[in-house]
């Protein structure tokens, strides 16, 4: 079970992150991602679909018919949006405002109906509602990542406003990285989201195949340097 556990967080977090490997859920991500504070609004949310999604599913799998099970699980996941969307409302009501339509179109985020029909409606709780928040941390990793990224670049500061969005406790995030900094205006517009972001998968692929060469058995190596060689 540890073993799963591991491999479970591996593949949510980076192996088979929803954004960086599966490129899905990509409307979001380039919509909200203008600063990293509106990143882990978002990306906190979906997390806590996922997570809920997956527990549900997992704890009745074996009561929801195999015929219907498609529209009952976009119909959960629409009440757990729901939910999600009134709770932010009422306690993050600034970080709500600001992201707006984009909580309750969770229930079209395609990565959630697939992970759930996937992976939670076959396997048992404990598993599936870990895969479900490693799926959905990876998510937010990506949008955090993502939004900093875009931040620093495009006004030079990171985590801007996190207080007022998101509470006083928050105010600790708020850095200006760059001071006196005019800005980079295309960072902050769409095509700089769709550049930025293909920097960013363009480094994860590179970063992949370092740790792959460094897995290789020695021999393994010397035979592929070799084959370059000739």
């Amino acid at each position: 079970m540890n073993d799963e556990l591991r491999r479970i967080t591996r593949d949510g977090l980076w192996a088979n992150n929803i954004v960086f490997s599966q490129m899905i859920g990509l409307c979001p991500l380039l919509a909200v991602t203008g600063t990293a504070t509106n990143g882990l609004g978002m990306g906190l949310a979906t997390a806590c679909v996922m997570v809920m999604c997956s527990a549900a599913v997992s704890y009745g799998r074996r009561l929801i018919p195999a015929e219907i099970r498609i529209p009952i699980f976009v119909v959960l996941i629409a009440v757990i949006v729901t939910l999600v969307d009134m709770m932010m409302n009422a306690w993050l009501h600034e970080m709500h405002k600001v992201l707006g339509l984009f909580i309750p179109l969770i229930v079209t985020n395609c990565a959630i109906l697939g992970r759930v029909e996937a992976y939670a409606s076959r396997q048992p709780v404990l598993p599936a509602t870990m895969d479900g928040l490693m799926m959905g941390l990876g998510f937010a990793l990506a949008l955090v990542v993502l939004g900093a990224a875009r931040e620093v670049l495009g006004a030079g500061t990171l985590f801007a406003n996190a207080s007022l969005l998101m509470g006083e406790s928050f105010t600790w995030l708020e850095t200006v990285v760059l001071r006196d900094y005019r800005g980079f205006l295309l960072m902050t517009l769409p095509p700089g989201g769709f550049l930025m972001l293909g920097f960013i998968l363009a480094g994860k692929k590179m970063l992949d195949r370092r740790l792959a060469r460094r897995k290789e058995s020695p021999a393994l190596a010397l035979a592929r340097s070799a084959m370059k060689s000739t």
